[in-house]
């Protein structure tokens, strides 16, 4: 997060990060996005497929995460594990993620490396290196990764503890990186049918921002992806259907950790939804920053604890908004517990006060300044807006949708999202005790 800014935040976001893009489909289905900016010499091709965790087989978890190892093998023309050394021998650098929801790539080079760029990405797409040797290897890293990540750091298990509990229909249910037992018990062949599935041009978005001549990247996009044919298996389109709750989910987890927690977990709605920038703000003024109102109460008036922070996970479907306590030495969790609720009770019955509004309002359009400064952000927000919502240009919009949030719309929120009948609660304990 960055500093509150003043006023001239405003006058700044409408001169700096209003966003100009073209779009265009190819008869194959792949839809592309082209972002013109010449103000420094270097372009980002990405590319995000419509598939995530929650596209997987209920028996057969921790794909698409696999994925975003895998795609890294190399492809028929590309020698195994040369795919990274293409792109730093060029200059650039590459990565990828995975979300529930969708798993994006990218390459940011030098301007005058992007045919690179969209070759790399097409070979991916086209015919990538899914064998025994590639996914039995990729198998073994991820599965180490989990163990690394949950296991053996601290906390690491929460968002699998949570969202186990939180969901019982929706596949949010089960992590992002899947189950090991999973992918040891998966067969090349399962492995081989998911990529034929996703890993489509009709399932993915191709993303041109930078420095870049808008016809030169039309007419690459074309070469390079055009003959690459439509995927005709049909894609797992789960549906939005977890249950409403009615009553409180309250266990307990015992981790290797030093410190106990409290992980509170709320049902919200989906990103993008009109109550989503709601609570989004609502979190913000729990957490954001120094001057927030957890950091205030919990940590530096009442010393009940050490941190305290709020946020909201941005889902496709309706998620959850996950607030994550540690107390202070000797400090009883219940006493924490009822101290960060008093703080949501404040805000269901009083309006959040205009000066405390207003500073909320700048820090947003701030932080959104921030996140459209580079130009790898600007690729990847672009293809989430059509991703998710068959819209790019709500880049340019969700600011406006932020600044319509009234007062009474957090007080709204408040009332609606954050109540005991709708959330997780876990106490995670040292397993020594």
């Amino acid at each position: 997060m960055i500093l509150i800014l003043t006023g001239a935040v405003q006058g700044l976001f409408s001169q700096t990060v209003k966003l100009d893009y073209k779009e265009f489909n190819l008869p194959n289905g792949l839809h592309v996005i082209l972002h013109e900016d010449h103000s420094t010499p270097i372009v980002t091709v990405s590319v995000m497929y419509h598939v995530g965790s929650k596209n997987e087989e209920p028996n057969r978890t921790g794909f698409a995460h696999l994925f975003e190892h895998l795609m890294f093998e190399g492809s028929d023309n590309i020698p195994r594990g040369e795919y990274t050394r293409f792109v730093e021998k060029a200059g650039g650098t590459l990565n990828a993620n995975t979300s529930f929801d969708r798993t994006y790539y990218y390459e940011v080079l030098p301007s005058n490396q992007l045919e690179l760029g969209m070759w790399l990405e097409s070979e991916r797409m086209l015919h990538g290196r899914v064998d025994s040797i590639g996914i039995a290897t990729q198998k073994g890293v991820v599965i180490e990764e989990i163990k690394q990540t949950e296991e053996n750091q601290p906390y690491g298990s929460i968002l699998r503890e949570t969202f186990g509990r939180a969901f019982t229909v929706h596949p949010y249910h089960w992590p992002i990186v899947g189950s090991p037992d999973h992918l040891r018990a998966s067969t090349d062949q399962d492995v081989i049918n998911f990529y034929k599935t996703y890993y489509v041009p009709n399932n993915a978005v191709l993303t041109i921002a930078g420095d870049i001549e808008p016809k030169l990247a039309e007419k690459l996009a074309k070469e390079y992806f055009g003959t690459i044919p439509i995927g005709i298996k049909p894609i797992i389109r789960p549906l939005q259907n977890e249950p409403v709750k009615t009553a409180e989910v309250r266990d307990t987890v015992y981790d290797n950790i030093q410190l106990p927690a409290i992980i509170q977990a709320y049902h919200v709605p989906a990103m993008g939804s009109k109550d989503y920038f709601a609570v989004s703000l609502l979190n913000t003024i729990l957490s954001g920053g120094q001057s927030s109102r957890l950091n205030k109460s919990l940590v530096d008036e009442k010393q009940l604890a050490l941190q305290a922070m709020a946020i909201s996970l941005p889902l496709e479907h309706p998620g959850i908004s996950l607030a994550f306590l540690i107390p202070n030495i000797g400090v009883d969790l219940a006493k924490l517990e009822a101290a960060a609720d008093e703080e949501i009770v404040k805000l269901q019955k009083e309006l959040v006060p205009e000066d405390e509004f207003q500073k909320l309002k700048n820090r947003v359009e701030a932080d959104m300044v921030n996140r459209l400064a580079g130009i790898e952000g600007r690729a990847e927000l672009l293809a989430t807006g059509y991703t998710y919502f068959n819209d790019a240009g709500s880049v340019n919009t969700d600011i406006d949708k932020y600044m319509k949030v009234t007062r009474e719309d957090i007080r709204e929120a408040a009332r609606k999202y954050f109540t005991t009948t709708n959330r997780v609660v876990l106490y995670y304990l040292p397993k020594n005790k």
